[in-house]
């Protein structure tokens, strides 16, 4: 989770190329009309926000039931979001991609070819409400190679995962 800029897709598929997991990527979820918005340089509100989370929380059930481990990569801003997409569940597990405005305004800045307009990044700090101990995240900086988060990461990742046997368990 992150605003945009922060390295989702990138560290996503690199974490889940390191676990042996698969990526997906949340913004396929979105309906055409949040994509529309987005592109046209509208921030989303709650209510378009609801039926691509809910979406994305089917999507977390199925792979749970399923036992297959994969790494979701999506914005998830506020406390509400997240708890739509976890809703209790202990085999699922936020990574939080922490930054500066300044530094993902500038990754923004060499951006090509993403609906979301890099105009949109005020508004997706004003949304962020940083993951609470409570909600269990790992927490990592994007201050540093796409490597050493994925690094951090799975080092986060490991002790959570030590003396679990049960398939399809800590799905970050």
């Amino acid at each position: 989770m992150g605003v945009s800029g922060s390295g989702k897709t990138t560290i996503g598929e690199k974490l889940a190329e390191r676990l042996g997991w698969r990526y997906e990527d949340g913004d396929t979820f979105h309906p055409k009309g949040n994509v529309a918005k987005m592109s046209a340089g509208h921030p989303l509100t709650d209510e378009d926000r609801w039926p691509w989370l809910r979406a994305i929380a089917a999507e977390i059930d199925r792979l749970c039931a399923a036992h297959e481990p994969a790494v979701i990569g999506c914005s998830a801003l506020k406390r509400d979001y997240r708890d739509i997409l976890v809703h209790g569940r202990s085999d699922v597990r936020i990574v939080y991609l922490a930054g500066t405005q300044e530094l993902i305004a500038d990754r923004l800045a060499h951006r090509k070819g993403h609906f979301m307009p890099a105009g949109l990044l005020k508004s997706q700090f004003e949304t962020l409400q940083p993951p609470g101990a409570d909600e269990n995240p790992i927490t990592v900086s994007i201050d540093a190679s796409v490597d050493a988060v994925v690094d951090d990461i799975v080092r986060q990742l490991k002790p959570a995962a030590m003396g679990r046997s049960e398939p399809g368990r800590n799905r970050a």
